[in-house]
């Protein structure tokens, strides 16, 4: 039983993820996600795995890994949820999801970064 309800969960987020963008998610393509977080106090949150976050990231993005959802809860509620929120990931479906799960949780103004960090030109 509990195997069948952690493959609907997974399922529903995998198909829940292509949420369209709407007034409190907005997609960003890599330019304009780069021009938004030039501000030193941006919350700009990685939820990749720490070993991803470890092989490379965006400068001062802080990594909050969406597989560990307690923790990823727990975290979160630490950030001002009237602040934009910038996200991205690997390639942009579990900051797809997480933007959902951001969302649920309150916060008000979520970009997600389009392509996440293989798109991001700008590395190094």
């Amino acid at each position: 039983m509990k195997n069948i309800l952690i493959i609907m969960t997974l399922l529903t987020s995998l198909f829940g993820a292509n949420a369209q963008q709407n007034e409190t998610i907005k997609i960003l393509n890599p330019s304009d996600f780069k021009d938004a977080i030039k501000s030193k106090d941006v919350q700009l949150v990685d939820v990749r795995t720490a070993d991803e976050f470890k092989a490379g990231a965006i400068e001062s993005a802080l990594n909050i890994d969406f597989f560990q959802q307690e923790n990823f809860t727990e975290e979160f509620e630490k950030l001002d949820k009237e602040q934009p929120v910038y996200l991205y990931c690997r390639s942009g479906s579990r900051s797809q999801q997480a933007a959902g799960k951001l969302k649920a949780m309150g916060f008000n103004k979520i970009y997600d970064l389009e392509g996440g960090y293989m798109g991001w030109p700008f590395k190094g």
